[in-house]
């Protein structure tokens, strides 16, 4: 499977690009979103300084239907809403691709993640153009499966090591009594340890943003 982070430039007309262009301070966290048949369902957590600005703003606004606020405070209030013009979620609906959420949306652009095969992420792209959304891909990286990175054996040498404190500062497990915990040889303990550290690490900065790219995707373009 692979991930991808992108960030995509929502058109004019859209609520959620008119209201957060017109409020560039404020951020828009959507939570939860389901799309209908012809209309979008969400959870949105908005925070900002003029929130009663925004709530007018979206209460104007002819593609949204429903806006009812659910609870809030000074800096942040949390909006449930009902649009006629959900295109990101018709994207994905598409595509089959769904959005990891929350999704972060500021001053016209959202930041998506998403996760499927290559085929299906080139499908999305190609809904993303469809529907007039411009994206840019600024992330993408294979997701590793954890069960296949160690070996079980590793994997059982790893959690045992952390949880007698052997990677606590300061150390409060030596190689030895781990070896003994676990019943096997210290040379042996010490050389499964060291491999499964290897692969962890190795896959810690091989996901790296400043780590060697992966190789581009092919979003449908």
């Amino acid at each position: 499977m692979t991930q991808a982070r992108l960030s995509v430039t929502l058109p004019d007309g859209t609520w959620i690009k008119d209201v957060s262009t017109d409020h560039p301070e404020a951020t828009f966290r959507v939570l939860a979103a389901m799309p209908g048949e012809s209309a979008g369902f969400g959870l949105v957590r908005i925070t900002g300084d003029d929130l009663a600005s925004v709530l007018e703003a979206m209460g104007d606004h002819e593609v949204l239907t429903s806006v009812d606020p659910l609870e809030g405070s000074d800096d942040r209030v949390l909006v449930q809403f009902e649009t006629t013009r959900p295109l990101l979620l018709f994207s994905a609906r598409e595509s089959g691709v769904p959005i990891e959420l929350p999704m972060d949306i500021r001053d016209g652009e959202a930041s998506m993640e998403v996760t499927a095969s290559r085929d299906r992420l080139s499908m999305l792209g190609e809904q993303l153009d469809a529907f007039g959304l411009p994206f840019e891909v600024e992330l993408v990286r294979e997701r590793v499966d954890s069960e296949r990175l160690l070996t079980d054996r590793q994997r059982e040498l790893l959690v045992e090591a952390v949880e007698r404190g052997y990677y606590d500062t300061p150390r409060e497990c030596s190689v030895t009594e781990l070896a003994e915990a676990i019943g096997c040889a210290k040379s042996t303990c010490s050389e499964t340890l060291h491999r499964a550290e290897e692969r962890v690490i190795k896959q810690f900065v091989g996901d790296l943003p400043d780590a060697e790219p992966e190789p581009e995707l092919d979003v449908g373009r």
